[in-house]
């Protein structure tokens, strides 16, 4: 993985993590919006210029392909690059979550 890459989406922002997250099954960007606004149940509500911004980056550096257009709706999917990001987040989460635990009541 390019370190370049690494460095800017490693931590990742919330909106990168369930743009991916949802890209794990194939969408286009309105489905993306209701599956994270689902997932997060309302707390996450992302704008369209947001969302089309960050699909935009993600697709010129390599971490969602457009794997079809239909009724001139971009249908988006990771790539193998964007799940290594985010299994490394994934990671990432867990070992905090894991060290938060130590915290007593």
């Amino acid at each position: 993985m390019e370190d370049r890459i690494q460095k800017i989406y490693f931590p990742m922002t919330e909106t990168a993590f369930y743009i991916l997250l949802s890209l794990q099954t194939p969408r286009y960007g309105y489905l993306i919006m209701q599956y994270v606004e689902e997932m997060t149940h309302g707390r996450i509500q992302l704008g369209a210029g947001t969302l089309y911004g960050s699909l935009s980056k993600m697709q010129k550096d390599g971490l969602i392909d457009i794997i079809k257009i239909e009724n001139k709706r971009k249908i988006y999917q990771t790539t193998n690059l964007g799940n290594q990001l985010l299994l490394m987040e994934k990671s990432r989460i867990t070992e905090l979550y894991k060290n938060l635990e130590r915290i007593e009541d």
